[in-house]
């Protein structure tokens, strides 16, 4: 059941990402995502300065004068959000949660999609699927896929990356545009194969979703250290060089084998941490993507 205040923060959210889309992300968007190929459209009289390759003789036989095949970008795409539900993402030391940043950007990409009229689904998961929305197109849609991030709650324990993965190869026949949203603290080793996978039948993005303590920790003395997921509780003392040196070197490691397992799978990544902004991590998403692309 929706809450009143689950209805103005979905309210708050259409108004805020339907004009942002509008005025900034929707040709941005239109720019960087290309659609399945071209499709034959109609015939039109030949021009001077036509390719002949493109003349259709059958239709020039019977006409009795030259006709040229026209063809359009067939544009339609489909878009798929997965989002990472586990207890992780309810950690945030600044101005928001991990699951608050994603719900901003998730939006946003809804909306631009929608704005292009192509479709966008919705794939919540933890160590299980939590939620399947099939890609549908329309604002009452996306109105439910709002509703949806803001409402994630996860049954599973833990995350499984691969999981998201498997299943939209299972389920999407057609290449998609897959933004897989997590903050990727899994150990690569459980998800490379899969990502590669997943990257040769689909265009992924990886959102790396990050707060600040999760790199280093300030000098605040003992404190007691909770795992989101396994409850487990460690002390740690904050004030001890070794332990900080050790806690930076653990997170360094961890975020360059990520970033190793991206370039290898060619796969893209959208930055996103707690105290960032959304509207400046998809911004420079698309820049460097129309760069690579040379557009």
């Amino acid at each position: 059941m929706l809450t009143p205040d689950t209805l103005r923060r979905i309210r708050r959210i259409e108004l805020q990402t339907r004009r942002l889309v509008e005025d900034v992300f929707a040709g941005a968007y239109h720019a960087v995502f290309k659609g399945r190929g071209i499709e034959f459209d109609t015939v039109r009289p030949y021009e001077p300065g036509d390719d002949v390759r493109d003349i259709d003789w059958n239709v020039t036989a019977r006409a009795g004068a030259p006709f040229v095949k026209r063809y359009v970008e067939e544009r339609e795409l489909t878009v798929m959000l997965a989002l990472d539900t586990s207890a992780s993402g309810r950690f945030g030391t600044v101005k928001r949660q991990k699951r608050d940043a994603a719900v901003e950007l998730g939006a946003a990409l809804a909306y631009a999609a929608i704005a292009n009229n192509d479709k966008v689904g919705l794939l919540l998961f933890s160590s299980r699927v939590e939620l399947y929305v099939p890609p549908r197109k329309g604002r009452n849609h996306t109105l439910r896929l709002i509703r949806d991030l803001l409402a994630a709650e996860a049954t599973g324990t833990g995350t499984n990356l691969s999981l998201p993965l498997q299943t939209v190869n299972r389920l999407l026949k057609r290449r998609a545009i897959v933004f897989l949203m997590s903050d990727f603290l899994e150990p690569v080793e459980a998800y490379a194969r899969d990502l590669a996978i997943a990257a040769r039948r689909h265009d992924v993005i990886a959102v790396v979703l990050s707060d600040p303590l999760e790199t280093g920790w300030p000098d605040i003395g003992l404190v007691a250290l909770r795992d989101a997921e396994t409850g487990i509780v460690t002390w740690a003392d904050t004030s001890e060089t070794a332990w900080s040196a050790g806690f930076r070197q653990q997170a360094d490691r961890r975020r360059h084998a990520r970033e190793s397992v991206l370039a290898k799978t060619q796969v893209d990544r959208i930055d996103l941490p707690t105290d960032g902004d959304t509207v400046q991590a998809l911004t420079s998403f698309f820049q460097q993507r129309a760069r690579r692309l040379g557009r």
